[in-house]
């Protein structure tokens, strides 16, 4: 394996594994997303290491997420009703907690386009 073909391989490796780890602390931390840091582990994943592409691909909870929108761009009604719910509670705090009303409603307005195009996407045939 050249120099190069290494750098990138580890590249691809460090970027599967921080946003995995990212992915993973977003089912526990409101605001911060779950679905797109999975998905993109596993982009990286399948250009860096087989064997961590393979681990998300057989994952229980992680794996179906991942080919249903590698296979058809589709997201589960269950991902975006968690979505959209934790966005307004995330929406709430914003509006309790920021010093300026226009902080809060810039981050709301953030959170509502990415609301409207998750809810855009289509959704899995049925299994």
């Amino acid at each position: 394996m050249s120099p190069t073909a290494r750098v990138r391989r580890w590249f691809w490796l460090l970027l599967a594994y921080v946003t995995l780890g990212l992915g993973i602390v977003g089912i526990f931390l409101p605001g911060l997303p779950t679905t797109p840091f999975v998905l993109l582990s596993a982009y990286a994943a399948a250009r860096g290491s087989k064997r961590l592409h393979d681990r998300l691909l057989a994952h229980r909870v992680f794996g179906p997420m991942i080919r249903d929108w590698r296979e058809t761009g589709s997201v589960s009604r269950r991902a975006k009703w968690w979505a959209v719910g934790t966005m307004a509670a995330c929406a709430v705090i914003f509006f309790l907690t920021a010093p300026k009303w226009w902080m809060a409603a810039i981050g709301t307005a953030i959170m509502a386009v990415t609301g409207t195009w998750l809810w855009l996407r289509p959704e899995p045939a049925r299994r």
